[in-house]
């Protein structure tokens, strides 16, 4: 799997919407009024990738198998959440299991879809939601330090240095601060509170769901929510969940030429998981072969032999080397068998460092 990405935001900003039109699934209940969503909805997305079709079509595969992204819809937060409003606590601990947090703020005039603040302000509910979620991260630190501080008392200098991190982390939420910007200051800071799955410390990409109109040139609340993102250092995606949905009826086709017609080269879909992947430091390698034509998701920086150990620890454990071909190389030669008579297909070992696109084959021994 890519990754997995948490859906959060106010009732009725078209969470679940986008969610329908993500997953395809249709499972996610859109209704006018807050907490139509009680249990959060997983969808499991196959990543979509033109290189992945280009590999397929030369190689013609008897099975293909895409690497994918599950995105969990919670239900809308409101004030209040982190203290139980709305049934807050009960939504809050599913987004601590994901990866990433996916911040959908309503970026659309409409009378006829109510507004839980009575009006749309970009600011005012990202504000909503990060104080909820700071909130909620506070309640658990503090807890957790008591219990560390109690234990450090024994001498245990690890603790004592434990207790010192989770008492920065503590000040700087009180400032207002989510937690990610004094890791990333920080970097050490990260094993010592990742038991606690933090949801501030979690990277974070703002969907600024718009109306048709707002697709072709940012309006006032979408230029809001970039200027918040920039200060945050997080990303922004666009997306119009109304149109997101059409897409989905539609043929491959036909989709591309709606996409065009609205003057846009990728759905919002594949826009929220490039932009999840470029956020997480993510790429995709692949296997091919007549049997099958499989993507992979590694971090950036993954050696070799870590790759090979995503298809099978023992592969990972006896490696011996790997056989790879560069996209662009395949792409020019449209063959693993060409890349190999023109000397494009190398041997790797195992401190080789993965590309994005890669080809790879492992040689193992176990």
């Amino acid at each position: 799997m890519g990754f997995s990405c948490g859906i959060v935001g106010l009732p009725n900003v078209g969470k679940s919407t986008i969610f329908n039109a993500l997953s395809k699934a249709q499972n996610a209940e859109s209704a006018n009024y807050p907490f139509c969503t009680i249990d959060p909805n997983r969808g499991v997305v196959p990543v979509p990738d033109d290189r992945m079709d280009f590999i397929v079509e030369h190689v013609k595969p008897r099975s293909i198998v895409p690497t994918t992204v599950e995105f969990v819809d919670i239900a809308g937060l409101v004030k209040g959440a982190s203290k139980g409003e709305g049934r807050g606590n009960q939504f809050l601990t599913h987004i601590r299991q994901v990866e990433a947090v996916a911040h959908v703020v309503r970026c659309f005039e409409s009378t006829e879809i109510v507004h839980v603040e009575n009006g749309v302000n970009p600011a005012r509910d990202i504000d909503i939601i990060n104080t909820e979620l700071l909130i909620s991260d506070m309640d658990i630190l503090e807890r957790a330090l008591i219990k560390t501080q109690k234990a450090s008392k024994s001498g245990d200098k690890a603790l004592k240095r434990k207790a010192e991190i989770m008492e920065a982390m503590l000040r700087h939420a009180g400032e207002g601060r989510p937690v990610r910007r004094l890791i990333e200051e920080n970097p050490e800071y990260e094993e010592e509170v990742r038991e606690f799955q933090l949801i501030t410390a979690k990277p974070v990409l703002y969907v600024a769901n718009v109306d048709e109109d707002g697709l072709a040139e940012d309006n006032d609340h979408v230029k809001a929510v970039r200027k918040i993102a920039a200060e945050e250092g997080a990303l922004v995606v666009k997306i119009c969940g109304k149109t997101e949905c059409e897409l989905q009826e539609l043929s491959q086709e036909d989709a591309a030429e709606y996409l065009q017609s609205l003057g846009m080269e990728r759905s919002g879909l594949e826009n929220l998981i490039r932009s999840g992947y470029d956020l997480l430091g993510l790429i995709t390698f692949f296997t091919a072969g007549e049997k099958e034509v499989r993507a992979w998701t590694v971090e950036k920086g993954t050696s070799a032999q870590k790759a090979a150990g995503k298809i099978h620890s023992d592969i990972e454990r006896g490696f011996i080397r790997a056989e790879v071909c560069s996209y662009s190389d395949f792409e020019n030669l449209k063959s693993l068998a060409a890349a190999k008579e023109k000397g494009r297909l190398r041997l790797e070992g195992k401190e080789y460092v993965v590309q994005d696109g890669d080809i790879m084959y492992f040689r193992f021994n176990v």
